[in-house]
């Protein structure tokens, strides 16, 4: 193949994947439109422009704050976010350091357990999950971390062990000589080469626990605790009827900060990734 056909071909994938980001972006640009209009002109004419009558400005934005208590959910799905990401990010990188170092039948043994835990689908464990919960007191969004960690480790565990199998030992040993203790290894040399890595799991991870609604509907006590997502399903008035100007104003405020932090980190992504599955 030369050059010019490389070139063409090269153009001919950046046009298809150009309209599939349009068509993957289409859906969120749709909720920006629509959180600008009466909700009247939502159900009337979704894809239209918010001009004329149908432009509201930020009415939707505080209906939508007022009416789910908005601060009050963000906090708490910020708190259960930041604690379920940092509680998976140190467990699971220090097991699977453990695991790739150690290598013996019961390191093999826990990774297979990790892997398995991928596989097994969240429906078959969600009822009793739920009853454990409760029975353990963890219906709090302190107790919903751990159960976030659980759920969090076979893929954490899965591109770790993979980056750590590329580290080479006498870089540890090294320091292990100089008089260096095990955890300052870890945190000192192991850890910053595994930043890569790092920065990607919890990209996944934060995404992941920051929109999911079923777990934390299951677990939390929702007399006490509302999570952004499950703020947003008391939008529902009786009967089926929908605010839905004040749902799209809330769904903006939701999305807007894990898109922030995705665009700071997406670097990260691709190279961790990777490294975590060459080696593994």
């Amino acid at each position: 193949m030369n050059s010019g056909e490389k070139v063409k071909r090269g153009a001919l994938w950046s046009v298809l994947f150009a309209v599939v980001s349009l068509a993957w972006i289409f859906p969120i640009v749709l909720v920006i439109i629509n959180s600008f209009k009466q909700k009247a002109y939502i159900s009337r004419n979704a894809f239209s422009l918010p001009t004329g009558k149908a432009f509201v400005g930020l009415e939707n934005y505080t209906r939508g704050l007022d009416t789910t208590n908005f601060f009050a959910s963000f906090g708490w799905t910020l708190l259960i976010t930041v604690g379920s990401v940092a509680l998976i990010l140190v467990c699971t990188s220090m097991c699977a350091w453990w695991i790739v170092r150690v290598n013996n039948w019961a390191a093999k043994l826990l990774y297979t357990l990790f892997l398995f835990n991928m596989i097994v689908p969240f429906q078959m464990v969600m009822f009793t999950l739920s009853k454990l919960a409760d029975m353990l007191k963890l219906n709090t969004p302190w107790g919903l971390c751990f159960v976030y960690l659980g759920f969090g480790a076979g893929l954490a565990v899965f591109i770790f062990t993979g980056v750590v199998k590329g580290i080479p030992e006498s870089l540890e040993e090294s320091a292990m000589i100089d008089g260096a203790s095990v955890p300052r290894i870890f945190f000192q040399i192991v850890v910053p080469i595994m930043k890569p890595s790092i920065v990607s799991v919890a990209i996944l991870q934060a995404m992941w626990i920051w929109n999911d609604y079923l777990l934390p509907s299951l677990v939390l006590d929702q007399r006490k605790y509302k999570t952004v997502p499950m703020a947003v399903q008391y939008l529902k008035g009786g009967y089926g009827s929908v605010d839905m100007g004040a749902m799209m104003g809330t769904l903006v405020l939701a999305i807007v900060p894990i898109i922030i932090f995705y665009l700071f980190c997406q670097r990260y992504i691709i190279e961790g990734v990777v490294a975590g599955a060459v080696k593994g």
